[in-house]
């Protein structure tokens, strides 16, 4: 009998570890960094792939089980790619999410250019020597006033290209198919078949 494949979700955000978990086969033991009381690591990269690499890098270290760990952030180019890396900061530094996302639509009243971007970095611990990471992009512009509380995070505030509605309006089960963290996992589960690693 296969033994069954215990992968670490290395994430204290609830949002992420169920959409990750949704993501990852059912035949996958999924645990929560949270469960094990492992706190999560200072994120001390520059790049979205920097700090989800570090992230799995310290969990495998810390628990000995498979890591997967994301970075992810939403860049808006009216102001300079921020929040960026720094979007979990933001919202920390401002109260909330919700604050952070009334501030950026305030900074954003007078902008003309609207463009945005999702980026998520999926970076996967497999043992001591082995990581393999992947990046998911979602193109779309910032909305003029937060819409739907579906998702988490900036979700309500973020228009996907060829859609009128935000993520936080767009049902749960359809955002999954089309946002960033998807795009990266797609990209990762390939990349993992090449190392006979499936999930």
């Amino acid at each position: 009998m296969k033994k069954k494949i215990v992968l670490l979700i290395g994430t204290h955000n609830e949002g992420k570890f169920r959409e990750i978990s949704k993501l990852v086969s059912r035949n996958v033991k999924k645990i929560s960094a949270k469960s094990l009381k492992i706190k999560a690591p200072k994120e001390t990269g520059k790049t979205f792939k920097s700090n989800s690499e570090l992230k799995a890098n310290f969990f495998f270290k810390k628990s000995k089980l498979i890591s997967l760990s994301d970075d992810s952030g939403l860049e808006i180019f009216a102001l300079k790619k921020k929040p960026g890396i720094y979007s979990a900061r933001w919202a920390k530094k401002s109260g909330s999410f919700k604050k952070a996302m009334l501030n950026i639509l305030k900074k954003m009243k007078n902008k003309k250019n609207r463009k945005a971007r999702f980026i998520c970095s999926l970076s996967i611990k497999l043992n001591k020597n082995k990581i393999i990471t992947s990046v998911g992009i979602v193109n779309g512009t910032i909305s003029f006033k937060m819409m739907g509380n579906n998702g988490f995070g900036y979700d309500p505030i973020f228009i996907p290209n060829r859609s009128k509605l935000t993520f936080g309006q767009i049902r749960i089960s359809k955002k999954m198919k089309i946002d960033h963290r998807y795009e990266a996992f797609k990209k990762l589960k390939r990349k993992l078949k090449l190392h006979k690693f499936f999930i």
